[in-house]
């Protein structure tokens, strides 16, 4: 009787430990944006699907407001195997990347139109052929292009272009400290999590952001004039460490490209769409004065920021034009 109650505990405990699902691979994704944002909650959101999918072997933990390091350093937190996924700004790192930089030219976008869904998916789509190589190390799971950003001054009325001359304006990214300058005002490089408090104590006189990040950063206290329409937006970046991804097991690297690539992209965009609208809301209901450019003042912009287009193309090399005309048909 014994042996047999041995032999039967012994049967238990093995068919136990065979019903135990395998141990979950835990992603690390960094990101300087707080937890608030709409990047933040969609990272949140894929995981929940990439878990579900994978039957719980597969999760991600998200460490976001800059934890595991510098805003400028998240592409090299993932390379250099501090993270697995990062979730990064190509603009704080100014000509490391220039090619995707011609995607952030004033006034460029898809012909199809420059909501963040379809300028997410047209770049997404583009990054096998022309932006690979400038993320080297890492796989792309997608990108996302930010609905174009808007100019929120403190006190300058921007329905006269010539009162933002001298104006010290919050930037990021070469391409935005050209514009700056192309409208006769001074850039001035702040972190995005400080713009709030270096408007309210006149360290600038105005930023740079889609109305989306106005509400995450809560401007609208320290804005009194909102200009649109948007001028040039920023590029972002979703990748994965090669390291990473080749650890995977078959079934879960599957999952990884099931739930990527530029359906994502435009998943995501349509988001960041939401999300503009909202913030366009939170500035008008907190009184921000938003003024919109006639068709005059804008092609006036377009003369402008001509030389800007063709110095970004060349920067980029020999397959730039291609890559901007591919980007903008």
């Amino acid at each position: 009787m014994k042996l047999n109650a041995l032999k039967l505990t012994g049967a238990v405990l093995v068919a136990g430990m065979l019903a135990t699902p395998a141990m979950a691979e835990t992603l690390k994704v960094t990101t300087f944006l707080p937890p608030v944002h709409t990047f933040v909650k969609a990272i949140n959101a894929w995981g929940a699907e990439i878990g579900e999918k994978s039957g719980g072997e597969l999760q991600l933990e998200v460490f976001p407001a800059a934890q595991l390091g510098p805003p400028p350093r998240q592409f090299d937190i993932v390379t250099s195997g501090g993270a697995d996924i990062a979730i990064f700004l190509h603009s704080l790192t100014p000509g490391r990347f220039p090619m995707i930089e011609l995607a952030t030219l004033p006034l460029t976008h898809p012909s199809a139109g420059n909501a963040s869904a379809i300028m997410s998916r047209r770049l997404t789509e583009l990054a096998p052929e022309y932006l690979a190589a400038e993320h080297a190390g890492t796989r792309i799971l997608w990108l996302a292009v930010t609905p174009p950003l808007k100019m929120h001054l403190a006190n300058a009325d921007p329905s006269d272009l010539s009162n933002l001359d001298g104006l010290r304006i919050r930037y990021a990214g070469s391409v935005w400290q050209q514009i700056i300058e192309a409208m006769g005002a001074a850039p001035v490089p702040v972190p995005p999590a400080e713009t709030g408090d270096a408007m309210g104590k006149g360290v600038v006189d105005g930023a740079t952001f889609p109305f989306e990040a106005t509400k995450a950063f809560d401007l609208a206290p320290v804005t009194q004039y909102s200009l649109e329409p948007g001028i040039a937006s920023a590029t972002f970046a979703v990748v994965m460490s090669d390291a990473a991804y080749d650890r995977l097991s078959p079934e879960l690297q599957k999952v990884i490209d099931e739930t990527t690539g530029p359906d994502r992209a435009a998943w995501f965009g349509s988001l960041w769409d939401e999300g503009e609208t909202e913030g366009r809301r939170y500035m008008a209901d907190a009184g921000v004065n938003i003024v919109s450019l006639d068709a005059a003042g804008l092609e006036t912009l377009k003369s402008t920021f001509a030389p800007i287009i063709e110095a970004g193309v060349s920067k980029a090399g020999p397959t730039g034009q291609a890559f901007l005309d591919a980007y903008t048909q």
